[in-house]
């Protein structure tokens, strides 16, 4: 299975009612007039990015937030380089829920 086809079935795997994750394809490409062209968040940023809701302790009013979610996908022999695991780890000490998932399994134990 490829890195793809992992993110799919994590995708419909995880999906929620308090849970949303969207594709993050990063990159650049030349458009027709030769001008570099770069989309997604940054160089590093994860597969699947998104939220996820959290209803938060009565001494905290009550209120939902959501927590900033990012799942790096990666086949299970895959490698993962060092802006990603430097993105993973900053979104992780910052409070959101970020990780690598090599299976839909990891991304349920990330999410739980």
């Amino acid at each position: 299975m490829n890195e793809q086809q992992i993110q799919q079935e994590i995708r419909l795997a995880v999906s929620a009612p308090n849970v949303r994750l969207f594709r993050n394809n990063v990159g650049s490409i030349k458009d027709a007039d030769g001008r570099l062209v770069t989309f997604g968040l940054c160089k590093g940023s994860a597969d699947l990015i998104g939220f996820k809701s959290v209803t938060i302790t009565p001494e905290m009013v009550g209120k939902k937030v959501a927590v900033f979610v990012s799942l790096e996908v990666k086949t299970p022999k895959g490698k993962i380089s060092d802006n990603q695991r430097a993105w993973c780890d900053m979104v992780a000490d910052r409070g959101g829920i970020a990780g690598i998932c090599r299976n839909v399994e990891d991304a349920k134990e990330l999410l739980k």
